[in-house]
């Protein structure tokens, strides 16, 4: 959750009231959000000979982009309170009627193929409106934008500048301007070695680094106004003066490019000229044949069950009752003329994060307030829990296992592909492991299809231990199964290795027994029948397999009979000694793996 720092004073009076630090964290818990610290009852730092003023951190909800800044905190509170109405947003072209024209060249889809924008115009910055205004695009780059791989917002001084603008992709080298806050002017490939070491901007240059062309706005003298992601031109750069603000937005993914754009104007609007008013412009990409009008403030209809809503927050609240309460979470809503039981609702452009009628049903909770909502026990019986089949199964394996005097060891479920396959001596067709798309590292390349990698990692890093080292693990492994909706499937395995400088063929053997013992299978021979066992319809027995995992000859496939089927379930036996040396093990290693799904 992102925690926003808010002067205190100026938060109280767009309240119109003082609080106490327990009256306003309970308002905040009300609303839904979190008072994190309360800076005036602490040290504060002295800054230019002042005392850094008393600060409100506030927590907010990941969803809760509108609400980033000074100006989406104050707005929400007072409709919270209801001392004001929802703000209706609207768009007005300029005084001469025709918009701003932005130009998107095909070669923008090589790198950063959306772009949108929009103009504030005649606002009135102060030194806190500034300050938040540039904050609220530093929060919204952390977050929503992703470090700015997905969106990255420019915001030019439009006096300074002149339209219609382009937005072009082109080789770093004919890239050429001076950069914010500089005074030199540099190409982009200079620009990118200049910033290396920059504690702030290195962290975006990877972005397009490595990229043969540059995305850049440019006006229509052919002036640079920014480089996105990375930097800002100085030429355009806004400040306490400027009255027109140029924003641009450039996008890997359209709709977030909207939100931000979205939340940017809504929350600023309020300090233009004509209050929550934007002036939007135009977007053309002639290579696609488009063209569209951005930034769109109009409100998203939707509809909501009242008996949905009701049932889940316990209550028995009229349609005019709910409108009432979205009002008050900045919702317009109105009971529907299509049926008695939905209600028609207007949600605000600021908030993106409503999906679904489980959100306006949060937000109807939310305002009527949760510590008012009837408390009771559910009136259904045998409610009472009880583990999944499959996890009550692992547990009594892993509890048979560790009586034997096994110990239990929980390795991670990812692996490298080398440690699946060919460190075992087995090979890859392509269809069984789940690989990453996008490792971080070698060590985590693919989910494991087998528990033995573990296993023999954790010897590896208790070798020094003294022998024997008895271990096991009872857990998933995964596989492809492109049948299935998801392409993969989990199946619970149960495995266990024994090192020692004897070869231990026997002991796991003796535990391979006892846990199908345990499991109510008889052991017979393959041309044995059932009749006589008094153990029920299941059976397994063993045979020689060739496994290059294992020593020749001192492996054995389990078979297991079980409501008129046959299938092998596992194995074991003593590892190849090449096995031994990829996971640097001096002493013979007898393993065991079963598949126990099957006896559910």
């Amino acid at each position: 959750m992102p925690t926003i720092a808010v002067d205190k004073a100026a938060l109280f009076e767009a309240l119109g009231q003082d609080y106490t630090t327990e009256e306003f964290d309970e308002l905040c818990f009300e609303f839904g959000i979190e008072l994190d610290e309360d800076t005036s009852t602490s040290d504060r730092p002295v800054i230019n000979g002042k005392q850094e003023p008393a600060q409100l951190k506030i927590e907010i909800p990941a969803n809760r982009y509108d609400m980033l800044c000074f100006e989406g905190i104050s707005l929400m509170l007072n409709i919270f309170r209801g001392k004001r109405d929802a703000p209706q947003y609207a768009l007005a072209a300029p005084a001469g009627g025709q918009l701003e024209c932005l130009t998107a060249h095909q070669q923008t889809s090589r790198i950063r193929p959306y772009v949108s924008g929009a103009i504030l115009r005649n606002i009135k910055f102060t030194q806190a409106r500034y300050e938040s205004f540039i904050a609220l695009q530093d929060k919204l780059h952390q977050n929503l934008a992703r470090q700015r791989t997905l969106v990255a917002i420019g915001t030019h001084d439009l006096d300074t500048i002149r339209g219609p603008f382009t937005y072009e992709a082109l080789p770093p080298e004919q890239i050429q301007f001076v950069p914010l806050n500089q005074t030199e002017s540099m190409n982009a490939v200079e620009m990118i070695k200049f910033y290396e070491n920059d504690k702030h901007l290195s962290r975006y240059l990877h972005i397009i680094k490595d990229s043969p062309v540059y995305p850049v706005i440019l006006d229509a003298n052919r002036t640079v106004c920014s480089m996105p992601p990375i930097i800002n031109s100085n030429h355009s750069k806004i400040s306490l003066k400027t009255r027109n603000v140029f924003i641009d937005i450039t996008a890997t993914d359209k709709t977030k490019a909207e939100i931000v754009n979205n939340i940017i104007v809504t929350m600023f609007s309020q300090y233009t000229s004509e209050p929550f008013t934007v002036e939007p412009i135009q977007i053309r990409s002639p290579h696609n044949h488009q063209t569209r009008q951005v930034p769109d403030l109009t409100p998203r209809e939707t509809q909501a069950s009242i008996s949905y809503i009701n049932s889940c927050c316990g209550l028995s609240l009229s349609a005019s009752d709910i409108c009432s309460l979205l009002r008050r979470m900045c919702y317009t809503a109105s009971p529907s003329s299509a049926s008695e039981d939905l209600i028609d609702v207007h949600v605000p452009p600021t908030r993106a994060d409503v999906l679904h009628q489980a959100d306006i049903m949060e937000d109807v909770a939310i305002a009527y307030g949760f510590n008012n909502l009837p408390r009771a026990f559910p009136n259904i019986s045998g409610t009472v829990a009880q583990p999944l089949a499959i996890n009550k199964l692992s547990d009594i394996v892993r509890l048979e296992a560790a009586m034997a005097g096994w110990s239990e060891v929980l390795p991670l479920i990812l692996c490298s592909h080398a440690e699946n396959f060919a460190h075992l001596n087995r090979v890859d067709d392509g269809t069984t492991a789940v690989r990453l798309a996008n490792p971080k590292t070698a060590e985590y390349q693919v989910v494991r299809t087998s528990l033995l990698p573990g296993l023999l990692k954790t010897l590896r890093e208790n070798k020094h231990h003294s022998v024997p080292i008895k271990i096991f693990e009872v857990s998933d492994v995964a596989f492809k199964d492109m049948a299935l909706e998801r392409k993969s499937r989990n199946e619970r395995h149960f495995a266990a290795a024994f090192l020692s400088k004897n070869s231990g063929f026997e002991i796991v053997h003796g535990l391979m027994d006892r846990v199908m013992l345990m499991l109510k299978s008889a052991f017979m021979t393959s041309e044995e029948g059932l009749e006589g066992k008094g153990l029920g319809d299941s059976a397994y027995w063993i045979s020689e397999v060739d496994d290059k995992t294992f020593l020749p000859g001192h492996a054995a496939a389990i078979h297991l009979r079980m409501g008129g089927k046959e299938r092998v379930i596992g194995t074991f036996g003593i590892l190849h000694p090449s096995v031994l040396e990829r996971f640097e093990l001096r002493y013979p290693v007898s393993t065991l793996e079963i598949n126990i799904e099957v006896f559910l």
